[in-house]
């Protein structure tokens, strides 16, 4: 289902609780929001009302979803520019040309362990994506 952009900033900032896998309807939601809008690269719960841990993201095979998304290396640090759908302002943040994540993906109804690499465009917006989910606004 297609959901609204949150825009409030003390709903923003909180940080997300872990998802599970009776939270697939979000990921759905996530997706749908995703498809409707104009040039969505990432979306985190939290920007269509949900507390879970859980992102949906433009990867270079199409949309991804990731449940509890955790970052667990990076490299190469640079100054990126970013907007974000909840936010007026674009904001210059530091993030890392290449990341890897661990993180859960939904298979047959369970969540499953999963770590994989992600580099340049496609990691940047993973690294915003879980900044929402910390509670951070860029």
């Amino acid at each position: 289902m297609i959901k609204e952009i949150v825009k409030d900033e003390e709903f923003l900032s909180k940080p997300a609780e872990p998802a599970t896998a009776e939270d697939a309807e979000v990921a759905q939601d996530l997706l749908d929001t995703m498809a409707s809008l104009d040039d969505c690269a990432c979306l985190a719960a939290n920007q269509i009302g949900s507390t879970k841990a859980i992102i949906a993201f433009q990867s270079t095979n199409g949309p991804a979803v990731m449940f509890n998304p955790k970052i667990v290396a990076f490299m190469a640090p640079y100054k990126a520019t970013e907007g974000c759908l909840s936010l007026e302002n674009v904001s210059e943040v530091k993030r890392f040309q290449l990341i890897r994540v661990k993180f859960d993906a939904l298979v047959d109804g369970k969540l499953v362990s999963r770590t994989r690499k992600y580099h340049n465009w496609v990691a940047e917006c993973v690294q915003h994506g879980v900044d929402h989910c910390a509670g951070k606004l860029v």
